[in-house]
């Protein structure tokens, strides 16, 4: 699966639910086939929790934003008013992404902390570094992307909802797919901008190194 994981995604996050949506709508009921439509991404997000279940912070985010996305569907109670819940989840969760940059705590660099530990370095070691300025700015904007896209998600649905009703469903799913993938490049460009600088900065160290021996 960690091969294939965009193929995946595609496959849980829109096929399913879009072909869910489509096909049998009219026989299940518009919020029925809502509900239904998620399944298959919560299954697919289980799956992939277990198996990076080694990452703390990552996992625990994924975890209890899934249980919170799926109460916001599960208790709406109606298909208009699942659309307008997801309008407010993802206020909310811009809410927070912001959060976590104004107590200096950006969610990307505590993302980044649980894979390097993964990789075998020190947690510790690389959190100072982390938080040194010029790194700690590129994981601030990234978060601030995280951020971003909520809202933008929020406005696109609003005006969706407001132009087609229950019918903005699978417009929305689109929407939030691509702007989902758009921040997955983000994260993916910041990661090779700071494993760059680290490489530049453990180069120009060993670089000073071999000077003090020489001399």
């Amino acid at each position: 699966m960690q091969k294939n994981i965009v193929i995946w995604d595609v496959i849980c996050y829109l096929v399913f639910p879009l072909f869910i949506w489509n096909f049998m709508r009219d026989t299940i009921g518009d919020y029925t086939a809502m509900l239904i439509s998620t399944i298959p991404g919560i299954i697919y997000s289980f799956i992939r929790f277990f198996r990076v279940k080694q990452v703390n912070i990552f996992g625990a985010f994924m975890i209890l934003t899934l249980i919170a996305s799926t109460l916001v569907n599960v208790l709406a109670g109606s298909a208009l008013q699942m659309l307008w819940n997801n309008v407010y989840y993802a206020f909310a969760m811009a809410v927070f992404f912001l959060f976590t940059i104004l107590i200096k705590r950006p969610l990307f660099l505590l993302f980044t902390l649980d894979f390097v530990e993964l990789q075998g370095y020190s947690r510790q070691k690389m959190k100072a570094i982390f938080n040194e300025r010029k790194y700690f700015l590129v994981f601030n904007l990234i978060t601030l992307g995280f951020a971003a896209r909520e809202i933008i998600l929020a406005f696109i649905k609003i005006k969706l909802i407001s132009v087609y009703g229950v019918d903005a469903f699978d417009k929305g799913l689109i929407i939030r797919n691509v702007l989902s993938w758009g921040i997955t490049a983000i994260c993916v460009i910041g990661f090779i901008y700071i494993s760059k600088m680290l490489q530049a900065n453990e180069t120009s160290r060993l670089s000073k190194n071999r000077e003090r021996e020489v001399f």
